[in-house]
């Protein structure tokens, strides 16, 4: 079968590989759409030590299950595999899993035609949901646990002012699902200039560039780090107000810049965020079926075959926040 193989550094390339073989409770599915997260374009770079090229990155897929008692079902994929029966797992915590893994990790992911994967990671998609709405159930997944997060530390207040940093998927997702749950002041912190004419344009949300402008820090109550550098830790530390939360999604380095002196004397409560619960990808799906939230203005859809070009221009900043790959057939 046909695979976007990332083969070293900053290389891909379409190959053809193996198809895969469904084994103990595994089932096929025939893939329709991939997105191109972060953590792909981390390890394009070589950043990455748990994804040794070469290898099939990709976790953000839906498709058509092909075998089992699923088979002719549209699904969403969850790529976290995990034990099922530790602690973590037990109470729901199941991204906690010490043994969790990730399809396109250590195993093939997604950027190709077929996926073997067990079918307990597999939910029934509505009919009516198009399937390059569904592809973004896992980011926005993501977003939605963030986002969970930062009401159980800030409470549920919706005139809470909110500042994300950084205008990629995950960072716009988090802003679409303040304003799904009825916030509304928000604002997105975006360097690239194309973005934010692009952000400007979706929702309410009001996008500035941060090397010019810094909003006023007696007033930010949540701060979202969807970027995860020394930069954006330094900054969040210093916009949050007294009392306030930073939760801290991303993971481009870990450079210093957090500001431990001012959280500890200020008392802001600062979360760490990773993945999400199932009852997140669940409420993803909702939102997206009910069209709260769409990737209409921002996701763009490529053939697989542009993949090797598409991580070229999302290094290069002239991509839009998320593309997504189409492996297979639409339906």
């Amino acid at each position: 079968m046909k695979a976007l193989v990332y083969t070293g550094t900053q290389m891909s390339e379409i190959r053809d590989v193996d198809m895969p073989v469904a084994g103990g409770n595994q089932v096929l599915v025939d893939l329709a759409f991939c997105g191109i997260c972060g953590s792909d374009m981390h390890a394009w770079h070589g950043h990455d030590e748990r994804r040794v090229p070469p290898l099939v990155l990709g976790h953000e897929a839906v498709g058509i299950v092909q075998t089992g008692a699923l088979a002719g079902k549209r699904v969403a994929i969850n790529p976290l595999m995990t034990c099922g029966d530790c602690d973590c797992c037990n109470r729901g915590d199941e991204h906690l899993c010490p043994s969790r893994e990730l399809i396109g990790m250590r195993v093939p992911g997604a950027f190709a035609e077929k996926l073997a994967i067990d079918s307990g990671n597999l939910t029934v998609i509505d009919d009516d949901l198009p399937f390059a709405e569904a592809a973004l159930a896992e980011p926005l997944a993501c977003s939605v646990h963030a986002v969970r997060l930062a009401r159980q530390l800030a409470g549920d207040h919706r005139d809470a002012a909110i500042v994300v940093l950084g205008g990629g998927a995950i960072g716009l997702l988090a802003a679409l699902v303040f304003e799904a749950y009825g916030y509304g002041n928000i604002q997105i912190a975006e360097t690239n200039a194309l973005r934010r004419e692009m952000l400007e344009k979706i929702g309410i949300m009001r996008a500035y560039d941060p090397l010019c402008e810094t909003p006023d820090s007696s007033r930010i109550d949540i701060i979202i780090d969807a970027v995860g550098s020394g930069a954006t830790r330094r900054a969040a530390s210093a916009l949050v107000r007294p009392g306030g939360v930073i939760v801290h999604i991303g993971l481009q380095d870990n450079e210093p810049g957090l500001d431990t002196r001012r959280i500890t004397l200020q008392e802001i409560k600062f979360q760490g965020t990773y993945c999400y619960r199932k009852d997140d990808f669940a409420e993803a799906l909702a939102l997206l079926t009910s069209g709260k939230i769409s990737g209409k203005g921002w996701a763009e859809i490529r053939h697989l075959d542009a993949g090797a070009q598409s991580f070229l221009d999302i290094h290069h900043g002239t991509a839009p926040p998320k593309i997504i790959l189409q492996t297979g057939r639409e339906s």
